[in-house]
């Protein structure tokens, strides 16, 4: 049986990088609420165990906490709360620090072995955010690591494979945070790094080939990342028992349905069918001008299209393809069960009708986008479609702000596609993480020629980001800048004027509604 680390989350807001590190080593993580009970995680077969940090106190009312028993059944790892709590529950002494330490501190390595073998000598530079801190370790547990503030930075058991660090590792501001949770993962846990695309993609095609048999299976294909990989590898698993439906509505950047039909149908041979929705699309969103309802607007119509295309050219199909990743699973909850906060619907258009009796297929949904971008090239999906970037579900709707009609969606897919034209011939485009034009529902006054103009202003927005959790914008060379703002004032009709988005998320979001 393949390793598999299992990782349960307190609440920090760093787990998913926890999970990211673990599979960038080429181990397979899991990320899962306290909740687990100990019979669960034996059942799982865990060969270690990362307990994150979090934002509560051990000694807070019903905080998240762990069973005794958690620590016998495989390799503990337990960072900031996460060591807390295996201090707290083995009979260490944590108290509240006189000081909260957040930010960069120098940790002092005891003992140059375990999870910090390899680290004799200079600190190390560790990334600290913690209130409380473990003041006196359990009986049976040793200092593996100091830094000013924190007399217990790292600890471990003399006997047993439980070990503890108040810092963050698995951030980038704790540099050599990737050799400790490899550490903890090969020497400590003794896993094999066999968590690949191509391991991916072989057992993925195995499993979705015994759950379909011989029956049909259909895909809504959005042209995205995650659609074209989803369709491609259950297209690997069943071939022609697969049916796609790519919906044109209307919203789409340009050449982008073209791209879909050629890629599907000429370079993988799935059988594509493609049902131009754009008026239907247009129809609905006519003088709706709040982002929500846009949405819901476009949510629901495309759900009417996708309910009669599937009536119309999927006859038998009992399987439903979607690109659900694993961000998706495991933000729809809180790690202590209450309510997670929603800042806005989701990108993508999702649901069904209850009448609609489709089974799931999500053979994405352990995944990260980078890895769901590797096994699309392990597919041999062209690298212009898997190294795009993120596109909204709802499309150019929600970049432009106010209402939509056929003339904004017109301007404003010339000025995009003009801008991610000269962001690739500026070899720019894969240093940035989400580029696009927005829209404005201003008017500004230029000159053209002898002539003064009432014109469109549109806004660009550049981001680097590793996941779209966290964001900054992206620092353009001036004379890129200057070559993007000409030419959409020159080419496109209706805009005199550009400018540029500087926020950084938070406090903003990346896209504009």
């Amino acid at each position: 049986m393949a390793a598999r680390i299992l990782i349960i989350d307190y609440g920090s807001q760093y787990t998913q990088l926890i999970a990211r590190r673990v599979r960038e080593a080429r181990v397979y993580s899991e990320i899962h609420p306290p909740t687990r009970t100990v019979e669960w995680v034996r059942q799982w077969k865990p060969t270690g165990i990362i307990l994150s940090g979090g934002p509560c106190s051990v000694y807070g009312e019903n905080v998240p906490t762990a069973q005794k028993e958690l620590l016998e059944i495989a390799p503990v790892l337990g960072v900031c709360y996460g060591m807390q709590l295996i201090a707290h529950i083995e009979g260490g002494a944590v108290e509240r620090a006189g000081r909260r330490e957040y930010g960069r501190a120098e940790v002092e390595v005891i003992e140059p072995a375990g999870v910090f073998a390899g680290m004799a000598g200079a600190p190390v530079a560790a990334w600290m955010s913690h209130g409380d801190h473990v003041e006196r370790p359990p009986k049976g547990y040793v200092v593996t690591a100091r830094s000013a503030n924190t007399p217990v930075a790292a600890m471990r058991h003399e006997t047993k494979p439980i070990h503890g660090v108040q810092f963050h590792p698995e951030v980038a501001h704790t540099p050599r945070g990737g050799e400790i949770i490899s550490n903890f993962l090969f020497e400590i846990c003794g896993a094999e790094p066999s968590w690949t695309p191509g391991a991916f993609i072989e057992d993925e095609v195995r499993k979705i080939r015994e759950l379909v048999g011989a029956k049909r299976v259909i895909c809504g294909l959005s042209g995205g990342v995650d659609s074209s990989v989803a369709a491609a590898l259950v297209h690997r698993a069943i071939g022609d028992q697969l049916t796609c439906v790519f919906v044109d509505t209307g919203l789409l950047r340009l050449g982008e349905r073209e791209q879909v039909e050629r890629t599907f149908r000429a370079h993988l041979g799935i059988h594509l069918v493609t049902v131009d929705a754009s008026d239907r699309f247009l129809d609905a969103l006519k003088n709706v001008e709040d982002p929500e309802k846009k949405r819901r607007a476009i949510g629901h119509t495309f759900i009417d299209v996708f309910e009669d295309a599937t009536s119309e050219h999927a006859h038998g199909a009992e399987f439903l393809v979607q690109g659900t990743l694993y961000p998706d699973v495991i933000e729809s909850a809180s790690p202590t069960g209450g309510p997670s906060v929603t800042i806005k619907t989701h990108h993508n258009v999702g649901g069904l009708k209850p009448d609609m009796k489709f089974k799931l297929i999500e053979p994405l949904r352990e995944l990260f986008k980078d890895e769901v971008r590797n096994v699309g090239r392990e597919l041999g999906l062209p690298e212009e479609m898997v190294g795009r970037h993120p596109f909204p579900g709802p499309g150019l709707a929600i970049r432009i702000l106010g209402d939509v009609s056929r003339e904004k969606l017109d301007v404003l897919r010339k000025a995009d596609s003009i801008y991610l034209e000269e962001i690739r011939a500026a070899g720019l485009y894969d240093e940035i993480w989400q580029a696009f034009a927005v829209l404005l529902p201003v008017r500004s006054v230029g000159v053209m020629g002898d002539e003064r103009t009432y014109d469109n202003v549109v806004a660009l927005r550049a981001v680097t980001s590793v996941d779209g959790m966290t964001a900054d914008w992206y620092h353009f060379p001036h004379d890129v800048m200057a070559v993007i703002s000409n030419r959409i004032i020159n080419e496109v009709d209706g805009v005199n004027r550009v400018v540029y988005d500087v926020s950084s998320k938070p406090p903003a979001t990346i896209e504009w509604e």
